[in-house]
This record gives C-alpha cells, structure tokens and sequence, in this order.
C-alpha cells in the first residue's frame, strides 16, 4: 500500500475533493523517508540559491527505495508535493531525486533526457 490513509481523509475523499495540505500530510506521515529527501533538497536548492539540488545516495533500505519509488511514480503525490514546495521533481532510476526551481526549464531539460538517464546508470544500480 503507497499511503496509510486516516479515516477521517477517506470518508472526505468518498465524498468530494480533498485539500492539498491534507494529501501532503498525508504523504508525509506515510512516506517519511521519500518526505525527508525531497524536502531536505527543497532546503538545500534554497540555501544554495541553485536552480536545483538532487540526491544521489541509495535508499539505506529497499522500504526506504520503495517510498521514493511510490512517491514519485503517482501523479498525485508528485503534483501535490511540486505545489507545496513550488518546485519541480524530477527523478532517475531508484533513488537520484531532484528538486528544480519551476524557472530552471533549462536544467530540468537536461536531467530528464535520455543521455542524462543513460550517464547516470551505474553498475551498483542494477538492481535499482
């Protein structure tokens, strides 16, 4: 299961829209580790003044790789985590997450081709 979902959240969800802010807390109480990746890069793009930060350390668990995997691959989630942060995601293979300014098209078109793909595969990332 992606998201351990309150009661209280699926009762609303059954009979309307729900907010944003309550999906990302849900999120984030559902996916701590993906949370803290995404949203320490968001600290560091900020800090930095960079057009984007990403991570490149491996999940330290195959939970942990799973998380992230969840997180990014739902349209929702990643729609909803790019509004909350105003920021762009982006992702290659199992865990290399990048945070982009939502200005930055430029970079954030160069980390999502096929060559960049292609360059960041690494033999320790086979079974990503």
């Amino acid at each position: 299961m992606s998201l351990t979902v309150p009661n209280d959240l699926l009762d609303q969800a059954r009979t309307g829209e729900i907010e944003d802010a309550a999906f990302v807390a849900c999120v984030r109480d559902s996916l701590p580790y993906a949370w803290s990746v995404i949203s320490e890069l968001v600290q560091q793009r900020e800090r930095d003044g960079a057009e984007f930060a990403d991570n490149e350390v491996p999940p330290p668990s195959e939970e942990a790789r799973g998380q992230l995997l969840r997180c990014l691959a739902s349209d929702a989630m990643r729609g909803a985590l790019e509004r909350h942060f105003g920021v762009r995601l982006a992702f290659q293979n199992c865990h290399r997450v990048a945070v982009f300014d939502p200005a930055a098209t430029e970079a954030l078109g160069a980390f999502v081709t096929p060559r960049a793909q292609i360059l960041n595969q690494k033999p320790e990332l086979v079974d990503c």
